[in-house]
């Protein structure tokens, strides 16, 4: 663990970011965050492992819900091992503020940090507010049966398309309009309609704020 954290600072400085604190458990993540923010110098993002000390269970992903419910809309990236399981329906937990704030975490596999340019745009991704969710764990995702906390988001979801499963998919991975294109080899106008067609069938009309995201959070609940 402490490897991967000293490997993973060294990256981020490489790349130009500023690590301004490292904690080797989760009570000093806790402490660490909170004494940034009594300064007024919260950090512009947290990225924990799920699995930290003292109990070395999910304590590292327990103290990122919890930093975001102190500071609504702080984003997290959370990195694991596990493909799929509880960590990710507790972190769409976190996903939506009282506020109304949403968006602005990730969920990783520790692996992705090796593909050093897909992590630092994921993690661009949700420090600008997005939601990024591995595309292993996605595919996992896909394959599995609905098990909804919502009847209503289910039913929204049944409306879409296989197509626009496969956008609302790369969307989760943070893509952009022009890199969905890219990747499903579609004109950008063929993207926007599958997009406006998904945010329309999920009800989420223009004046709703962070459509994009709310959009990712509704097909995500009702699989994870």
């Amino acid at each position: 663990a402490a490897l991967l954290r000293e490997g993973l600072a060294a990256l981020l400085a490489d790349a130009g970011h500023e690590v301004v604190a490292q904690a080797d458990d989760a009570p000093g993540l806790l402490d660490a965050v909170e004494s940034l923010a009594s300064r007024g110098e919260l950090p512009d993002a947290v990225i924990t492992d799920v699995r930290m000390p003292p109990g070395n269970a999910d304590d590292g992903l327990k103290a990122a819900v919890a930093l975001r419910g102190a500071h609504p809309g702080l984003p997290v990236v959370v990195l694991s091992a596990y493909v799929v399981g509880p960590y990710l329906r507790d972190l769409l937990g976190s996903a939506t503020a009282p506020d109304g704030s949403a968006g602005a975490v990730g969920y990783l596999l520790k692996e992705r940090v090796g593909r050093v340019e897909d992590f630092l745009r994921s993690l661009d991704v949700v420090a600008a507010g997005g939601i990024v969710v591995d595309p292993e764990v996605l595919a996992r995702l896909m394959g599995a049966p609905a098990r909804t906390p919502a009847q209503a988001d289910a039913e929204r979801v049944a409306r879409l398309t296989d197509r626009e499963r496969e956008v609302l998919a790369l969307m989760a991975e943070g893509l952009s309009n022009a890199q969905i294109a890219e990747r499903l080899v579609l004109s950008d106008g063929a993207v926007a309609k599958h997009v406006a067609n998904i945010l329309a069938k999920l009800d989420l009309p223009p004046e709703e704020d962070n459509r994009r995201v709310r959009a990712v959070l509704t097909w995500l609940r009702t699989t994870a």
